[in-house]
């Protein structure tokens, strides 16, 4: 009989010591090898192109270029290529975004190591791989109404402290355009003030420090 293909798996996250965990993890299993790591999106793109890999584990939040921005350009470029975000962000809009840009999985870093195996063999498959918690959070995600480009953009400099006049002065908007943006924002999110919105926006995953 002959032996069941093995499957080669891009590990992609900006800690030297999470890549070698998650390398350690994986060599175990005779069926699943690591070909090859990268530190952040713009590694990831040229490793995958090098060795197009059978499955990728993307992180999110990485230098020079991100998980999404890297999952876009590779599913642009290999409408094949099978990608799991593993990442320590649970927001709504993290979710949303890294399976909307391609990912077929998505998994937190806080996994046990046969749930990884698990996640990694069925998007081999061709199949999906989202737990019922990310699950949950992606249909709470998909009934909150969405936040225009510019309310999205405006929240993320509220979130870093700005006020009405400094975010206008950034985005080159008067300071009324930006109250407007902000009472919409207030009632879409369903919070009373500034400081709840950035609360909400930063657990959700919508705006970053």
């Amino acid at each position: 009989m002959s032996q069941p293909a093995v499957i080669r798996v891009l590990i992609v996250d900006d800690h030297a010591i999470v890549q070698q965990g998650l390398a350690a993890i994986i060599d175990e299993e005779s069926d699943l090898t690591v070909i090859g790591r990268a530190m952040d999106g713009i590694e990831a793109i040229e490793q995958f192109r090098q060795e197009q890999p059978d499955v990728t584990l993307m992180d999110l939040r990485m230098p020079r270029m991100g998980g999404v921005e890297a999952i876009t350009a590779i599913c642009a470029e290999f409408n094949t290529a099978r990608i799991i975000v593993l990442t320590t962000y649970d927001g709504d809009e993290d979710i949303y975004q890294g399976l909307r840009s391609g990912a077929k999985g998505y998994l937190l870093k806080d996994c046990k190591p046969n749930e990884l195996r698990t996640a990694i063999r069925t998007v081999h498959n061709g199949q999906q791989y989202i737990p019922p918690n990310v699950g949950a959070k992606l249909v709470e995600r998909m009934t909150n109404p969405e936040l225009t480009d510019r309310e999205l953009e405006v929240l993320q400099l509220v979130a870093q402290g700005m006020s009405n006049l400094e975010v206008s002065t950034a985005l080159g908007i008067t300071e009324g355009t930006v109250k407007s943006n902000m009472n919409r924002i207030l009632s879409k999110l369903g919070v009373k003030d500034r400081t709840q919105a950035t609360i909400i926006a930063l657990k959700r995953g919508i705006a970053s420090l």
